[in-house]
């Protein structure tokens, strides 16, 4: 079931809360804890009934492991051996349902065999689910989780707001809070927060991410086919769905938080304007926060002990050179968990290299005397126009079906000899055709003009680049678990943002704002376009 379905916002998402409530009324909160379970896996099995069971065997399996690995009698050798038994077969089952037709089809190519695996249609959510329990058996290794009641660690894996597309949740956020009695107790200022949190995601997702994927898929949809695209035809391309899925996980993501407000439980934060960022590392830590913080806790911490180990180099280079591969590796993996696909390999490798580039940028400039503190304004100009560029770039391999698609869209964004201009400039422009350059319009594969596309483009860049982002105009509500959110920098950004006094109010007007937004939504939701994220 998606969040942008008439059947979610109409039917599912009242009945939830009505049973929630009610049930929580009559002071049976093992009661309301079952319906909670209940309804989510009822959202679950609404997209396929059948990986229900695959869902519940994981939940089942996890818990039992997490309850022998917390016991404190146990000895080391027993339970590094049941963990990494758990940890095996958790990716043995993410990596039959993900990657098993892409080994495949590698091990084909090498050996240059026909193995052939029938389609195998991948669970939803199974990526999430998996990460997240792969993180309580290690906690419960290192003996950082309770006692916690089957019950509230199957809500715990499939709460319904945040099972399909993160935020990847510790257990430590929210089992505590589904213990808390206070937030069974119906609070009108959690419902009117976490609707106001909806339906702003609702409007990102309906009005500007579906609005955007329509010349998105355009374009990548000619390339695909080996159809040659023109410059203005690649660009617009790329900066279409740099856009598209800024939007789109921006608005799952307040979507998610804003749901589970509604029961009274906050999600931590998962998605910070990342487009704002004046460099790739701070860009991608603002990007998927849960995913990055599991990555760097269970992943990258684990690889540099190791590759510590293998190389016990003390001095300082040798300390980088290591730092520079942890990263690397660390984000090739990433780009795997995105996708089985070279592409998504290839994008994960990609943003390694940019992190490097930045931190050896970094270390060159203190080494030439910079002031970390006294940064001029351009430099921070310079570095955000840089990370833009290359995040562009990087979403190309991300979004393209195949290496080849890939190539012809960045062939066709850095051949200058086939940039087009509208007939408009053709008489006064004329000598230019010499040089390669035609003049049959902008986007000729594109059937819109082209100046109300690039000009809905650059509209959305103004607001991703200035506008205050959800966390900020709610700011006075907490809407994320996380308290670090909530210490926002005064940049001149926020400065001006705070002289206008525009932040969200429990008051008349802005429910009216809420409610007109709703209803917009509503009435263009005529066909449902899942959340990027799904396919992960």
């Amino acid at each position: 079931m998606l969040f942008n379905s008439h059947e979610f916002i109409l039917l599912f998402l009242p009945i939830s809360l009505l049973g929630f409530f009610l049930i929580s009324s009559t002071g049976h909160y093992q009661i309301v804890t079952i319906w909670l379970v209940a309804v989510s896996m009822f959202f679950y099995a609404w997209w396929n009934p059948v990986y229900l069971k695959l869902l519940i065997f994981s939940i089942l399996f996890n818990y039992y492991l997490g309850i022998i690995l917390s016991q404190s009698q146990i000895n080391n050798f027993k339970s590094k051996l049941i963990l990494s038994g758990g940890i095996s077969f958790n990716l043995a089952l993410l990596g039959y349902f993900k990657y098993a037709i892409f080994l495949i089809t590698v091990v084909n190519s090498i050996i240059n065999t026909n193995f052939t695996l029938q389609q195998i249609i991948l669970p939803l959510a199974i990526s999430f689910f998996t990460f997240q329990q792969i993180a309580y058996l290690i906690d419960a290794y290192r003996g950082k989780t309770k006692e916690y009641s089957f019950l509230n660690y199957c809500l715990f894996v499939s709460f319904f707001p945040q099972l399909i597309a993160g935020p990847i949740v510790h257990h430590q956020e929210i089992i505590p809070q589904f213990e808390d009695r206070s937030i069974y107790k119906f609070e009108p200022e959690n419902l009117a927060i976490g609707l106001a949190m909806f339906s702003i995601g609702l409007f990102k997702k309906v009005i500007i991410a579906d609005g955007v994927a329509i010349y998105v898929n355009q374009v990548f949809d000619l390339v695909a086919y080996n159809t040659s695209i023109t410059f203005t035809e690649a660009w617009v391309g790329a900066f279409a769905f740099y856009l598209q899925i800024y939007f789109d996980f921006s608005a799952y993501s307040d979507m998610a938080l804003g749901t589970a407000r509604t029961f009274g439980i906050k999600l931590p934060l998962n998605f910070n304007s990342p487009y704002q960022a004046t460099n790739m590392s701070e860009a991608i830590s603002r990007w998927h926060i849960t995913l990055n913080r599991f990555l760097r806790d269970y992943l990258s911490i684990p690889i540099s002990r190791l590759l510590q180990k293998l190389f016990k180099s003390k001095n300082n280079q040798g300390q980088q050179i290591l730092l520079y591969i942890n990263i690397i590796i660390t984000m090739l993996l990433s780009g795997l968990w995105h996708g089985a696909g070279w592409t998504f390999i290839l994008w994960g490798g990609y943003l390694g290299v940019c992190i490097v580039i930045y931190y050896l940028w970094r270390d060159l400039c203190k080494l030439l005397g910079q002031n970390s503190r006294k940064i001029p304004w351009w430099h921070h100009g310079f570095g955000w126009f840089i990370t833009m560029l290359a995040s562009v770039v990087s979403l190309v391999f991300f979004r393209a079906e195949s290496l080849n698609s890939a190539r012809i869209i960045l062939q066709s964004m850095f051949s200058f000899n086939k940039i087009s201009l509208p007939t408009v400039f053709s008489n006064e422009l004329g000598f230019l055709s010499d040089f390669g350059i035609t003049f049959n319009g902008l986007m000729p594969h594109i059937q819109t003009r082209s100046i109300d596309i690039i000009s809905w483009i650059g509209f959305l860049l103004l607001i991703v680049w200035l506008a205050p982002n959800t966390q900020y105009l709610l700011k006075d509500y907490h809407p994320a678990l996380d308290s670090y959110v909530f210490r926002i920098s005064l940049n001149w950004r926020n400065k001006v943002w705070h002289k206008l006094k525009l932040k969200w109010q429990l008051n008349q007007k802005w429910a009216i704002v809420t409610a007109i937004m709703m209803l917009i939504c509503i009435l263009r939701m005529t066909q449902e376009q899942e959340f990027i994220y799904f396919q992960f």
